[in-house]
C-alpha cells in the first residue's frame, strides 16, 4: 500500500482552514464518538490536512459545527478529500462533490459515498486509519 506521502511537521494550531485546505480528512458517524476523531487529527497533522465532519457526526456531538461539510455546512473543493466512516448522504455530497480526488473508507461496500469516490476502501476504519498513520513517516 502506498499512501499519500508528504513530510510536514504541523501542530493543531497550524492546521489549514477547512474552507481553503488542499487536503481534507472528514469523519462521520462511523467514528462512533468524538474521542475517535483524534486519529483523524493525527493523520491530518501528518498530511498537512484540515479535518471536516459529516452532519451526522456534528449532530451526535462528536465535533463542533464549524467542521461540518455539506449543504448546511461548508462547501469545499480540495485536491484530495478523504471520507472516513461517512455513508454519503446527499446533503454531505453537495458540500464536497467538487473535490478533485475523493477517497472513501467505509466498512459498508454499498454506502453511497462509493458512487462518487475515485478510490474506495471497504474496510474497518479502526484498522485502516492507524495503518495510514503508521505508513507516513
Amino acid at each position: 500500500k502506498q499512501w499519500y506521502q508528504r513530510r510536514v511537521a504541523i501542530t493543531a494550531g497550524d492546521r489549514p482552514e477547512l474552507a481553503s485546505a488542499k487536503v481534507v480528512i472528514s469523519g462521520g458517524r462511523g467514528l462512533k464518538n468524538g474521542e475517535n476523531f483524534e486519529m483523524l487529527y493525527t493523520l491530518a497533522d501528518k498530511m498537512g490536512a484540515a479535518v471536516g465532519a459529516s452532519r451526522a457526526a456534528v449532530d451526535a456531538g462528536y465535533v463542533p459545527s464549524d467542521l461540518q461539510v455539506g449543504q448546511t455546512g461548508k462547501m469545499i473543493a480540495p485536491d484530495l478529500y478523504i471520507a472516513v466512516g461517512i455513508s454519503g448522504a446527499i446533503q454531505h455530497l453537495a458540500g464536497m462533490k467538487d473535490s478533485k480526488t475523493i477517497v472513501a473508507i467505509n466498512k459498508d461496500g454499498e454506502a453511497p459515498i462509493f458512487q462518487v469516490s475515485d478510490y474506495g476502501l471497504v474496510d474497518d476504519l479502526f484498522k485502516a486509519v492507524p495503518e495510514m498513520i503508521n505508513s507516513i513517516e
